[in-house]
């Protein structure tokens, strides 16, 4: 492939990766507890360099760089806005932290996502009804509707006198928690308890997402752009070798 097409192609597969995550943010702007996906881009050494036929640093055309590449997807894990509902199973976790939950699989997630509900068997449940919320010790909590219960703003729910503190834990570094849903986490490290001292909620409020609609959709038309002006490059590119290689053919 020419080189100027290789790096323009280069170009355009890294915007469309990048409105992929953009889309998905745009998706859950309404998204409680919804963190954002962050696309960062890094400089790719040249075709020929990465295959091993040429090292950096030849003085050859291979040093002028393979164009750009989509180097990784992070998650932006800063706190949301919250917003009063008088609802009290919603809960929001002030400071950090985050929500046991079962999933489908028995293991347990972690959620910043607090628009809590009850089944039929009085569990608490995630909206879907699907996920148990877990206790401290990643037991099911239930609430009895027979028998008035409170909670407290350190995250203990008080019924009949006894007391059960929400699941409430952080990993040592956020980097190692895997979205697996669009405001679940699985943790691939070990998880501590949030101290004491520490625990702190917001009962009849949530989180909503983190994703800004119009952050987002500045984000969208700038990538949208950057992706036609690469296909315009493939284009005239094209163009430019047909002619060429007509005039050749003529010749």
């Amino acid at each position: 492939m020419p080189y100027g097409l290789y790096i323009s192609a280069e170009g355009a597969a890294a915007q469309s990766r990048r409105l992929e995550v953009i889309a998905n943010n745009m998706a859950n702007t309404d998204t409680v507890g919804f963190k954002q996906d962050v696309p960062t881009f890094q400089a790719r050494f040249a075709e020929a360099i990465q295959l091993g036929e040429a090292s950096p640093g030849d003085q050859s055309i291979n040093n002028i760089g393979g164009g750009v590449k989509l180097y990784d997807v992070t998650t932006n894990f800063a706190e949301g806005q919250f917003a009063a509902t008088n609802r009290d199973l919603d809960v929001a976790i002030n400071g950090k932290g985050f929500f046991h939950v079962r999933g489908d699989d028995g293991k347990p997630y972690l959620s910043r996502a607090g628009n809590f509900t009850t089944d039929a068997k009085g569990r608490l449940v995630t909206s879907d009804g699907q996920m148990p919320v877990l206790d401290q010790q990643n037991s099911e909590i239930v609430i009895s509707d027979e028998t008035p219960w409170y909670m407290t703003p350190d995250g203990f729910i008080v019924q009949d006198g006894n007391a059960k503190a929400l699941g409430l834990s952080a990993p040592k570094s956020l980097d190692e928690l895997q979205k697996v849903g669009n405001n679940l986490f699985r943790p691939n490290g070990k998880v501590e308890p949030v101290p004491l001292e520490d625990r702190s909620v917001r009962q009849g409020f949530l989180e909503l997402s983190g994703s800004n609609p119009i952050n987002q959709m500045m984000a969208m038309i700038e990538s949208t752009r950057g992706f036609e002006a690469n296909s315009r490059m493939i284009q005239a590119q094209d163009t430019a070798i047909g002619n060429l290689l007509g005039r050749v053919l003529r010749g």
